[in-house]
């Protein structure tokens, strides 16, 4: 067990070296979330006097969103990562290695997760200096753990794609599927306002759960009714895509 805990932190440690030695590789999933939070906040800011919206400015609103949409970008970049380490022979070698292919999935999603917090934080402080209020300590632990836990997800469903094709090209594709499942949930408007189609898509999108548990603090109190469905959903989640994730990584090379 100490083994591969030391295998686990030397992954970690080498994917947040990434972030030390080029700064400027993560500045887009940093970016790029503000940007679209700011860009929305000032476009549609007064769709928050709708009385669906209850009182909340929308900036507040969508926070949440950006949080998601930073773990989305942090967990496609490990499996950029990863394809980047393909092309290179070095996942090669190290699949020689004696550890098992489950912990080396381990270091790569935790790396991701902790990663997730960059944006998060950055989104939080800008959005604090704009005027949204401190949601409290217990509904940033809940947001931290969600936004790390959509990380991981988004990691192992990265690091699927980037063994199916070995090849950084496929980092739209990796990217796409963390944006869509965002998109379709009730991101920019509460459910009753969503179109017919959209609502029902939400309804059954389980990513709608982890952004409700996020939004908690910042819409409403949090209440154990929307915290456990986002955690239930993100477990499903990871459970579901690492072991789809783990089988790709031991099929390699046979």
């Amino acid at each position: 067990m100490t083994g591969h805990l030391n295998v686990v932190g030397a992954l970690m440690r080498r994917g947040l070296n990434e972030i030390l030695r080029v700064p400027a590789g993560a500045l887009p999933g940093v970016i790029a979330p503000t940007i679209f939070m700011l860009g929305l906040a000032a476009v549609f800011g007064k769709a928050a006097t709708l009385e669906s919206y209850e009182g909340v400015s929308f900036l507040a609103f969508i926070l949440p969103v950006g949080m998601l949409q930073g773990a989305g970008f942090t967990g496609a970049a490990t499996g950029v990562n990863l394809a980047r380490d393909i092309e290179r022979g070095w996942f090669d070698r190290m699949l020689l290695a004696p550890t098992p292919r489950p912990v080396l999935l381990a270091g790569f999603v935790a790396s991701a997760s902790l990663r997730a917090l960059l944006p998060a934080s950055f989104l939080l402080i800008v959005a604090l200096a704009l005027g949204v209020g401190w949601p409290g300590l217990l509904e940033l632990l809940i947001a931290a753990v969600l936004v790390m836990g959509l990380a991981a997800v988004v990691a192992c469903y990265a690091t699927l794609v980037a063994l199916r094709f070995r090849t950084q090209q496929a980092a739209p594709l990796m990217q796409i599927g963390s944006f869509i499942a965002v998109l379709f949930t009730t991101s920019y408007a509460p459910r009753e306002l969503l179109a017919g189609w959209l609502g029902t898509i939400a309804d059954v999108n389980p990513v709608t759960h982890v952004l409700e548990g996020v939004r908690q603090g910042f819409v409403g109190d949090v209440t154990w009714a929307q915290t456990w469905p986002a955690l239930v959903s993100i477990v499903a989640l990871v459970a579901v895509f690492g072991a789809l994730a783990v089988r790709g990584m031991r099929r390699q090379g046979r």
